[in-house]
Protein backbone atom coordinates (compact mmCIF):
# COMPACT_ATOMS: atom_id res chain seq x y z
CA UNK A 1 0.00 0.00 0.00
CA UNK A 2 1.33 3.45 -0.94
CA UNK A 3 1.27 6.28 1.60
CA UNK A 4 1.90 9.98 0.98
CA UNK A 5 1.88 11.44 4.52
CA UNK A 6 3.59 8.64 6.43
CA UNK A 7 5.95 5.70 6.09
CA UNK A 8 5.08 2.17 7.10
CA UNK A 9 8.09 -0.11 7.44
CA UNK A 10 7.77 -3.75 8.46
CA UNK A 11 10.83 -5.48 9.89
CA UNK A 12 11.12 -8.54 12.06
CA UNK A 13 7.94 -8.47 14.14
CA UNK A 14 7.83 -4.68 14.58
CA UNK A 15 5.96 -2.20 12.38
CA UNK A 16 7.43 1.32 12.23
CA UNK A 17 4.90 4.06 11.43
CA UNK A 18 6.52 7.45 10.79
CA UNK A 19 4.50 10.63 10.28
CA UNK A 20 6.27 12.01 7.24
CA UNK A 21 5.49 15.66 6.57
CA UNK A 22 8.63 17.20 8.10
CA UNK A 23 8.26 20.45 6.15
CA UNK A 24 4.84 20.88 7.85
CA UNK A 25 6.08 19.64 11.24
CA UNK A 26 3.98 16.52 10.55
CA UNK A 27 0.78 18.54 10.85
CA UNK A 28 -2.50 16.64 10.64
CA UNK A 29 -4.45 16.69 7.40
CA UNK A 30 -7.50 14.69 6.38
CA UNK A 31 -5.25 12.58 4.19
CA UNK A 32 -2.92 11.87 7.10
CA UNK A 33 -5.84 10.75 9.30
CA UNK A 34 -7.13 8.45 6.56
CA UNK A 35 -3.67 7.03 5.92
CA UNK A 36 -3.02 6.48 9.62
CA UNK A 37 -6.27 4.57 9.87
CA UNK A 38 -5.24 2.44 6.89
CA UNK A 39 -1.74 1.86 8.31
CA UNK A 40 -3.17 0.78 11.67
CA UNK A 41 -5.55 -1.59 9.90
CA UNK A 42 -2.69 -3.00 7.83
CA UNK A 43 -0.60 -3.47 10.98
CA UNK A 44 -3.37 -5.10 12.98
CA UNK A 45 -4.18 -7.61 10.25
CA UNK A 46 -0.50 -8.46 9.68
CA UNK A 47 1.74 -10.95 11.55
CA UNK A 48 3.64 -8.02 13.06
CA UNK A 49 3.07 -7.78 16.80
CA UNK A 50 4.17 -4.29 17.94
CA UNK A 51 4.08 -0.86 16.28
CA UNK A 52 6.46 2.03 16.93
CA UNK A 53 4.95 5.41 16.03
CA UNK A 54 7.17 8.46 15.56
CA UNK A 55 7.62 11.63 13.50
CA UNK A 56 10.18 12.63 10.89
CA UNK A 57 12.22 15.78 11.30
CA UNK A 58 12.20 17.90 14.45
CA UNK A 59 8.52 17.53 15.46
CA UNK A 60 6.31 14.61 16.34
CA UNK A 61 3.09 16.34 15.25
CA UNK A 62 2.30 20.06 15.44
CA UNK A 63 -1.49 19.72 15.36
CA UNK A 64 -3.80 20.54 12.50
CA UNK A 65 -2.40 21.62 9.13
CA UNK A 66 -2.88 25.29 8.20
CA UNK A 67 -4.60 24.44 4.93
CA UNK A 68 -6.98 22.15 6.79
CA UNK A 69 -7.67 24.98 9.24
CA UNK A 70 -8.45 27.40 6.42
CA UNK A 71 -10.98 25.00 4.94
CA UNK A 72 -12.95 24.75 8.20
CA UNK A 73 -14.41 28.24 7.91
CA UNK A 74 -16.38 27.37 4.79
CA UNK A 75 -17.68 23.96 5.80
CA UNK A 76 -21.28 23.09 6.61
CA UNK A 77 -22.26 21.55 9.95
CA UNK A 78 -22.58 18.15 8.29
CA UNK A 79 -19.09 18.46 6.82
CA UNK A 80 -17.68 19.52 10.19
CA UNK A 81 -19.47 16.62 11.84
CA UNK A 82 -17.93 14.14 9.39
CA UNK A 83 -14.52 15.74 9.84
CA UNK A 84 -14.80 15.58 13.65
CA UNK A 85 -15.95 11.96 13.54
CA UNK A 86 -13.00 10.97 11.35
CA UNK A 87 -10.54 12.34 13.91
CA UNK A 88 -12.46 10.69 16.76
CA UNK A 89 -12.26 7.39 14.87
CA UNK A 90 -8.48 7.75 14.64
CA UNK A 91 -7.98 8.37 18.35
CA UNK A 92 -10.35 5.55 19.27
CA UNK A 93 -8.51 3.22 16.88
CA UNK A 94 -5.16 4.01 18.48
CA UNK A 95 -6.67 3.51 21.93
CA UNK A 96 -8.51 0.28 21.14
CA UNK A 97 -6.05 -1.49 18.82
CA UNK A 98 -5.56 -5.13 19.79
CA UNK A 99 -1.77 -4.89 19.42
CA UNK A 100 0.49 -2.59 21.46
CA UNK A 101 1.77 0.74 20.16
CA UNK A 102 4.91 2.50 21.39
CA UNK A 103 5.04 6.22 20.58
CA UNK A 104 8.55 7.65 20.23
CA UNK A 105 7.97 11.38 20.60
CA UNK A 106 10.91 13.11 18.97
CA UNK A 107 9.69 16.71 19.35
CA UNK A 108 6.59 18.85 19.95
CA UNK A 109 3.24 17.02 20.11
CA UNK A 110 0.55 19.69 20.12
CA UNK A 111 -3.28 19.62 20.12
CA UNK A 112 -4.39 16.60 18.07
CA UNK A 113 -0.75 15.55 17.85
CA UNK A 114 -0.64 15.41 21.63
CA UNK A 115 -3.65 13.12 21.59
CA UNK A 116 -2.00 10.79 19.08
CA UNK A 117 1.23 10.68 21.10
CA UNK A 118 -0.29 10.05 24.51
CA UNK A 119 -2.93 7.51 23.48
CA UNK A 120 -0.28 4.98 22.56
CA UNK A 121 0.13 2.21 25.13
CA UNK A 122 3.62 3.50 25.91
CA UNK A 123 4.90 7.01 25.23
CA UNK A 124 8.66 7.62 25.14
CA UNK A 125 9.73 11.24 24.76
CA UNK A 126 12.94 13.18 24.32
CA UNK A 127 13.65 15.77 27.06
CA UNK A 128 13.03 18.60 24.57
CA UNK A 129 9.53 17.40 23.63
CA UNK A 130 6.58 19.68 24.35
CA UNK A 131 2.97 18.68 24.91
CA UNK A 132 -0.23 20.69 25.02
CA UNK A 133 -3.90 20.96 24.13
CA UNK A 134 -3.91 24.50 22.74
CA UNK A 135 -7.34 24.56 21.07
CA UNK A 136 -8.84 27.22 23.37
CA UNK A 137 -6.16 29.66 22.20
CA UNK A 138 -7.76 29.79 18.74
CA UNK A 139 -11.42 29.63 19.74
CA UNK A 140 -11.61 25.89 19.21
CA UNK A 141 -12.48 23.13 21.70
CA UNK A 142 -10.36 20.11 22.74
CA UNK A 143 -13.49 17.97 22.63
CA UNK A 144 -12.32 14.60 21.35
CA UNK A 145 -9.07 14.48 23.33
CA UNK A 146 -10.95 15.45 26.51
CA UNK A 147 -12.75 12.09 26.50
CA UNK A 148 -9.45 10.27 26.86
CA UNK A 149 -7.49 12.81 28.90
CA UNK A 150 -9.96 12.71 31.82
CA UNK A 151 -9.36 8.99 32.04
CA UNK A 152 -5.60 9.35 31.82
CA UNK A 153 -4.88 12.10 34.35
CA UNK A 154 -8.13 12.72 36.27
CA UNK A 155 -10.66 15.54 36.22
CA UNK A 156 -8.66 18.30 37.94
CA UNK A 157 -5.51 17.91 35.86
CA UNK A 158 -7.55 17.55 32.67
CA UNK A 159 -9.29 20.85 33.46
CA UNK A 160 -5.91 22.49 34.00
CA UNK A 161 -4.49 21.33 30.68
CA UNK A 162 -7.62 21.72 28.55
CA UNK A 163 -8.91 25.05 29.89
CA UNK A 164 -5.54 26.80 30.20
CA UNK A 165 -4.25 25.46 26.87
CA UNK A 166 -0.75 25.65 28.34
CA UNK A 167 2.28 23.86 26.92
CA UNK A 168 4.10 21.48 29.24
CA UNK A 169 7.55 19.97 28.93
CA UNK A 170 8.41 16.28 28.87
CA UNK A 171 9.27 16.25 32.57
CA UNK A 172 5.83 17.49 33.59
CA UNK A 173 4.12 15.20 31.09
CA UNK A 174 6.02 12.31 32.68
CA UNK A 175 5.01 13.42 36.18
CA UNK A 176 1.35 13.57 35.10
CA UNK A 177 1.49 10.09 33.59
CA UNK A 178 1.18 11.12 29.94
CA UNK A 179 4.75 10.01 29.20
CA UNK A 180 6.07 6.59 30.17
CA UNK A 181 9.77 7.38 29.97
CA UNK A 182 12.08 10.26 29.01
CA UNK A 183 14.86 9.18 26.66
CA UNK A 184 17.81 11.17 25.23
CA UNK A 185 17.24 11.98 21.56
CA UNK A 186 20.26 9.96 20.45
CA UNK A 187 18.80 6.85 22.13
CA UNK A 188 15.11 7.27 21.27
CA UNK A 189 14.91 4.94 18.27
CA UNK A 190 16.98 2.24 19.98
CA UNK A 191 14.96 2.48 23.20
CA UNK A 192 11.70 2.21 21.25
CA UNK A 193 12.96 -0.98 19.62
CA UNK A 194 14.13 -2.26 23.01
CA UNK A 195 10.68 -1.54 24.43
CA UNK A 196 9.12 -3.38 21.50
CA UNK A 197 11.41 -6.33 22.26
CA UNK A 198 10.09 -6.48 25.82
CA UNK A 199 6.54 -6.70 24.45
CA UNK A 200 7.55 -9.36 21.93
CA UNK A 201 8.64 -11.60 24.82
CA UNK A 202 5.04 -11.71 26.09
CA UNK A 203 2.23 -13.88 24.76
CA UNK A 204 0.47 -12.06 21.87
CA UNK A 205 -2.81 -13.68 22.94
CA UNK A 206 -2.33 -12.38 26.48
CA UNK A 207 -1.50 -8.88 25.27
CA UNK A 208 -4.55 -8.74 23.00
CA UNK A 209 -6.86 -10.06 25.68
CA UNK A 210 -5.45 -7.70 28.31
CA UNK A 211 -6.00 -4.73 26.01
CA UNK A 212 -9.50 -5.92 25.22
CA UNK A 213 -10.27 -6.37 28.93
CA UNK A 214 -9.11 -2.85 29.79
CA UNK A 215 -11.22 -1.42 26.96
CA UNK A 216 -14.30 -3.41 27.93
CA UNK A 217 -14.52 -1.83 31.38
CA UNK A 218 -15.47 1.53 29.87
CA UNK A 219 -16.23 0.96 26.19
CA UNK A 220 -19.94 1.85 26.23
CA UNK A 221 -19.39 5.11 28.12
CA UNK A 222 -16.36 5.95 25.98
CA UNK A 223 -18.30 5.65 22.72
CA UNK A 224 -21.22 7.69 24.09
CA UNK A 225 -18.88 10.46 25.27
CA UNK A 226 -17.05 10.49 21.94
CA UNK A 227 -20.34 11.12 20.14
CA UNK A 228 -21.04 14.10 22.43
CA UNK A 229 -17.52 15.38 21.81
CA UNK A 230 -17.81 14.99 18.04
CA UNK A 231 -20.96 17.12 18.01
CA UNK A 232 -19.40 19.79 20.25
CA UNK A 233 -16.34 19.82 18.03
CA UNK A 234 -18.52 20.47 14.97
CA UNK A 235 -20.86 22.96 16.68
CA UNK A 236 -18.20 25.38 17.90
CA UNK A 237 -17.04 25.93 14.33
CA UNK A 238 -20.14 28.06 13.67
CA UNK A 239 -19.36 30.52 16.50
CA UNK A 240 -17.97 34.03 16.05
CA UNK A 241 -15.09 33.32 18.42
CA UNK A 242 -14.00 30.29 16.40
CA UNK A 243 -13.92 32.32 13.18
CA UNK A 244 -12.04 35.13 14.92
CA UNK A 245 -9.60 32.71 16.52
CA UNK A 246 -8.99 31.00 13.22
CA UNK A 247 -8.48 34.30 11.37
CA UNK A 248 -6.16 35.73 14.01
CA UNK A 249 -4.09 32.53 14.09
CA UNK A 250 -3.69 32.45 10.32
CA UNK A 251 -2.96 36.20 10.21
CA UNK A 252 -0.53 35.94 13.14
CA UNK A 253 -2.24 38.61 15.26
CA UNK A 254 -3.88 38.76 18.67
CA UNK A 255 -7.54 37.66 18.64
CA UNK A 256 -10.40 40.03 19.51
CA UNK A 257 -12.89 37.83 21.32
CA UNK A 258 -16.59 38.70 21.48
CA UNK A 259 -17.79 35.73 23.52
CA UNK A 260 -20.21 34.63 20.82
Amino acid sequence: MSYQTLRLELSGQVAAITLNRPDKRNAISTQMIEELLMALEQFESSPFRVAVLTGSGKAFCAGMDLEALRSLAGQSFEQNLADSRLFANLLYRIYSLSKPIVAAVNGPAIAGGCGIATLADFTLAVPEAKFGYTEVKIGFIPAVVSVFLRRQVGEKTARDLLISGRIIDAAEAHRLGLVTEIVPAANLAARAQEFAGILLSASPTSLARTKRLLLSYDETALKAELEIAVRENAAIRSTADFHEGLSSFLEKRAPKWTGR
